[in-house]
């Protein structure tokens, strides 16, 4: 409906700020281009870097095969513990009271170099993972000679969305995460990123550590009363 078909009358009994749509219709923009370059048929990170890659997932319902999981996950980080050009990322998330925390602890040679807590009021779970996806990532990436680096999450699924290149609500996230991976693995053609699942509940101990920090956070939204 037009304002202006509306009747004075009308716009009396309108209580709540509304859009005049047809003032507004022109300066509508998509907030995704399908037809962006990065998205065509040979410029995909899975095209052009398949082998730079890879996920692990653990097997949540059976307790055999999850201990199986969980050695390799321990000889990975054992292994990348020695080598000054690999990095560990270790990522958790927590909601609580509408405010989202988000905890990223970034390790080399066995150290905890980089820290960096994130948390944010109404937003979704999903956005505030790929923000805290990206800002380790990028962390990773600009500490000198990095060549290999772990990321070890309790949303696998959500990094699977930055090489999911079907349209869907985080493209503009995603996008941002792609890109960046993209300079990293065109920098050396030996840089390479593993993708771990970790689901919170199996207190895995890096990730455990970073799991209770999250929860030690007691964030509530601020309410303002105007005088």
């Amino acid at each position: 409906m037009l304002m202006e078909k509306l009747t004075p009358k009308q716009r009396l009994k309108i209580k709540s700020p509304i859009v005049d749509a047809n003032n507004r219709l022109n300066r509508i923009f998509n907030s995704f281009n399908p037809f962006n370059n990065e998205f065509l048929s040979g410029n995909k990170l899975i095209d052009l870097f398949s082998s730079h890659f890879s996920f692990y997932f653990s097997n949540r319902k059976n307790t055999k095969t999850k201990k199986i999981y969980f050695c390799k996950l321990d000889k990975i980080v054992f292994d990348v513990s020695d080598n000054f050009k690999a990095a560990v990322i270790i990522l958790d998330t927590s909601i609580e009271n509408n405010v989202t925390i988000s905890i990223t602890h970034i390790y080399i040679h066995n150290s905890l170099v980089v820290k960096t807590i994130y948390h944010a009021i109404n937003i979704t779970y999903i956005k505030v993972e790929l923000s805290a996806i990206r800002c380790g990532l990028n962390q990773a990436f600009c500490l000198a000679n990095i060549e290999h680096i772990v990321v070890i999450t309790n949303s696998i699924h959500v990094v699977n969305k930055i090489f999911d290149l079907f349209i869907h609500l985080y493209q503009i996230q995603t996008l941002a995460i792609f890109k960046e991976i993209r300079k990293f693995f065109k920098r050396n053609h030996h840089n390479y990123l593993e993708f771990w699942d970790c689901p919170s509940q199996d207190k895995w101990l890096l990730h455990n550590i970073v799991n209770k920090e999250t929860k030690k956070f007691n964030l509530s939204p601020v309410i303002t009363l105007e005088p």
